[in-house]
């Protein structure tokens, strides 16, 4: 379930995914909720683009570092690629 960054206290949060578009967030959400994962999201900026970088910006969506292989699966059940740091 979505939950604000206070949720989580001093926790550090692992990113696992940075969603550049709403088409990928959107169903994100959804299926980390029906999941039962609690998760953070924030609007941020990156770079992007090969010949014409740019800085754009995207969500970017954080868990506990427990349950980050279980996010993972989701989002590959999605057919997302997650973050790798």
């Amino acid at each position: 379930m979505r939950q604000e960054p206070e949720f989580f206290g001093e926790a550090e949060l692992d990113l696992v995914y940075i969603a550049k578009k709403l088409s990928e967030a959107l169903p994100l959400e959804e299926a980390l909720t029906a999941a039962g994962i609690d998760y953070a999201v924030e609007l941020d900026t990156y770079s992007g683009g090969l010949i014409f970088r740019s800085e754009r910006t995207g969500a970017f969506f954080y868990v506990l570092p427990e349950i980050v292989e279980a996010a993972k699966d989701v989002l590959r059940g999605l057919r997302l690629k997650p973050h790798e740091m």
